[in-house]
């Protein structure tokens, strides 16, 4: 499969999508609330419904990874998507692609590892002051973890060599 950039005519399933897997059509991130569905991403389909989906926006020198899921476990989608969305970082000749993710988010955390992203900043509590923009955001998560903390986790981009 391939990623593809989202289209004006994506937008309504993609809505949906995000609402499905986050609560929502609201993300939050660093204290800010984001509406992915309404910015620019990539899909990959598989009998022409979306399997995966990445969301991000260009901020200063780098991009910020806002939603990133896949519904099919295994088949490396969320990878691939990753590795498209570092080379759309690399192509804008950004310096970094970074992201956030929960503290309960252990497999995440794992995942960005062992793609080269490091984690780069910690803020205490800020899953607890964005339930005040977002209320949907659970207090507990995966595998019975309080959910209370941001983590920011972060890819030094290396430009193409001539």
């Amino acid at each position: 499969m391939k990623s593809i950039p989202i289209t004006d005519a994506d937008r309504e399933e993609v809505a949906s999508f995000i609402g499905k897997h986050w609560g929502s059509t609201k993300v939050m991130s660093c204290g800010n609330a984001y509406y992915p569905h309404e910015l620019e991403g990539l899909v990959q389909r598989a009998d022409g419904r979306i399997v995966g989906l990445l969301t991000m926006r260009e901020d200063g020198d780098g991009l910020e990874v806002l939603t990133l899921n896949s519904t099919l476990e295994g088949r490396r989608i969320g990878s691939s998507m990753m590795l498209s969305a570092i080379e759309v970082a690399r192509g804008r000749d950004l310096k970094r692609i970074w992201l956030t993710t929960t503290n309960d988010n252990l497999r995440a955390i794992g995942f960005y590892q062992r793609l080269g992203f490091r984690m780069t900043e910690i803020h205490p509590g800020a899953v607890d002051e964005a339930r005040r923009i977002k209320p949907e955001i659970p207090e507990v998560g995966r595998e019975g973890i309080p959910v209370h903390d941001e983590i920011v986790l972060e890819l030094a981009i290396q430009p193409y060599e001539n």
